[in-house]
Parts: C-alpha cells; structure tokens; sequence
C-alpha cells in the first residue's frame, strides 16, 4: 500500500541534512521551529551534539508567531544571540512550519543582515524531503557565499565534499595529511574560504555534486566522485569474506548494493573486480545521472523494496540492517552496511 511503512523507520529529514553540514562550520544555525524539529536533530538526528560544540537554535515559534508572520521577532532574537555569541554566518533552516506558512527566507536574509552585519544563509528545506536534498542546499549555499577569488592552486591539495555523519560514519576519514580537507568534518569555514586553491575534489555523496560542479564552473576546480572504501572500518575483512563468496561453488548469480549512490558505486566498481555477476544499486535518496546506471532502481516506498528483493533474484544483499526487517522471507546473504540516516546506526561492515 502506498505510503505505508510497517517496518523500515521514518528517514532523516532535510533540516537534519542542511544542519549536519553546518555543524562544524563556527555559524548559528537557527532552526525555525517551535522547538521539536530542534530536538530531534540535537537529540537524534547529529550524533555530534554530544561531543563537539555547535551554535544549533530553535527559532521557539509560538502559535501566534506562526499565524501572523512575525517575522521582525526571530529577527530580533537573532540579533541578540549575534550580540552574545560570535559567528561566521547565520544559517536559517526551514521545516514544516515555514513552509506551510509561506516564509520567505530572502527578505528574513536580507534583514538579519542588515540587523546583524553578518551574512545569512537561507535553506528552504521543509522536513518532508530526505537528508540529502537539504545537505545539498548546504554545500551549495556555503560554496556560493564564502569560496573567495582564485589565487591560485596549492599542489597536492584536495578538498573532500558530501562528508557528514549520515553519509560516511561520525568518524569520517583519516587521510594523515593537512593538505585534505574533510569540508564539514574536520575542515571548517576558512577552509572553504579557500576551496579556490585545491587541485580537485573528491565528492563522497550526491549531495555534494552540485556545489563540486559550481566550484568547477567557477573556479576550473576538477572533481571526482568515489567513496574511499578502505577507510569503512571492517573493510578488510568484508572484501576477503565477499571475494571468497564470489569465487565459490555457491557463487552468487546477482547482486543488490542498497547505500548512498556514490559509496555503492564505488562498492559495485570494486566487486566487479571479482565477478562477472550483474550488480544493481538502489535508494530512496539521490541518484544522480553521472552515476546511475540503467539497471538501478530509485525506491520510495517500502513495498518496492520488498517487491525488488523477493522477484529480483538476488543471492547477494549489501545493505541497512534495518532493512532486513522487511523481508524476513528472504533466503541469500546479507551483509550489513549500515546509512546513518536510515537507522541510526555507525557506518561498518559486517556479516
């Protein structure tokens, strides 16, 4: 039945996207909410809250605030939290409220700049569409409002874009050299200030791709797109115990790679080293074209999954554990690769 989950949960949502970009980038993040959609991104949602510092505010919109528009009010409170607190930005992320209301973001831009002298990101998301699509707004917004003027590229230098814990783990990646930048995980805003001077980037998610290809237009930054498996932990393990699975009397006929577009990519360009098997990629989030290939299947509902497993004819999963719980009849084996934004768990692989 459409529109019926009986056992995978609710995805994160889009405000949780935008915020996971921003988390570690020195800005006030105000969510417009009455205060809920702030504490489940704090609560749930950025398992970074717990562990760093970040500037993450609910807008604390009363009934009254919603219905009338007050918009001079956040504003104000805006005002005196930047009187309080230092920022390189203000980020306005939107939720359900906002949207129903018909907010617009640019004239509430153009006011707390004016109010605040400092500049003012304004996300549309709206808490309906998955984590990617408002990560995609972040990346983008930060590119287009902070990467400066060209001066030049540093050799041997690479910015790293799409890295939030959702994507690739709340440990991110260990490149053992300061001439990488994890934009977002470990790399902040003055790291973006100067996006003009790498040689390339590496976009590890689709939500990276649009500002990867900005900074191309802009700047004639080249990018690649693959997901850096070896620092997945248990990686080592996983590929020896597939390889011998491949290999054998039991070999399986075809594959199913359920992830993030760009890490399953990257997974199925891999196992192809090994097998000759047809290996089919799926999600509910973003599947850009640059990646997609014909056989791929975009979902956005449950019995579609459901559907794709049972008449697929699939020997092999790779894929949520989570996801498991929907197809309890079927009979291949499954590897577990958890997504953060489908069921709250780290990013390894296991048996």
């Amino acid at each position: 039945m459409k529109g019926l989950w009986k056992y995978i949960s609710p995805f994160a949502p889009d405000q949780s996207g935008a915020t996971a970009v921003l988390c570690e980038m020195g800005g006030l993040i105000v969510i417009i909410d009455a205060g809920g959609c702030a504490g489940n991104i704090c609560g749930f949602d950025e398992p970074r809250w717990f562990e760093k510092k970040s500037a993450i505010f609910s807008a604390g919109l009363r009934d009254m605030d919603a219905i009338l528009g007050r918009d001079d009010r956040l504003v104000k409170k805006v005002q005196m939290v930047c009187e309080k607190i230092d920022g390189e930005f203000v980020a306005l992320v939107g939720t359900p409220v906002p949207a129903v209301i018909g907010t617009d973001y640019k004239a509430l831009q153009r006011m707390i700049e004016v109010k605040t002298g400092i500049p003012a990101l304004p996300l549309d998301t709206n808490g309906v569409r998955f984590y990617d699509s408002g990560s995609e707004k972040a990346w983008l917004s930060l590119f287009q409002t902070f990467a400066g003027q060209s001066i030049g590229m540093e050799p041997g230098t690479m910015g790293i874009i799409g890295a939030t814990p959702f994507d690739v783990g709340l440990e991110g990646f260990d490149f053992d050299s300061q001439k990488v930048w994890c934009y977002g995980m470990g790399a902040g805003i003055e790291e973006v200030k100067k996006a003009s001077t790498v040689m390339k980037n590496l976009v590890v998610a689709p939500s990276g791709l649009k500002a990867a290809r900005y900074l191309a237009k802009r700047f004639g930054t080249p990018y690649e797109v693959g997901f850096p498996l070896e620092q997945i932990k248990g990686y080592d393990s996983f590929i020896e115990n597939v390889k011998k699975d491949l290999s054998g009397e039991d070999a399986p006929k075809k594959i199913l790679i359920v992830h993030q577009q760009v890490l399953a990519h990257s997974l199925r360009q891999e196992l192809r080293r090994h097998t000759n098997a047809p290996i089919v990629a799926a999600n509910w989030f973003m599947m850009d074209k640059e990646l997609r290939e014909p056989w791929d299947v975009p979902l956005s509902e449950e019995d579609q999954w459901v559907e794709l497993v049972m008449e697929g004819g699939y020997d092999l999963i790779i894929g949520d554990p989570l996801l498991q719980k929907a197809i309890p009849d079927y009979k291949g084996r499954y590897y577990s690769l958890p997504h953060f934004a489908v069921s709250g768990k780290y990013l390894a692989f296991e048996e």
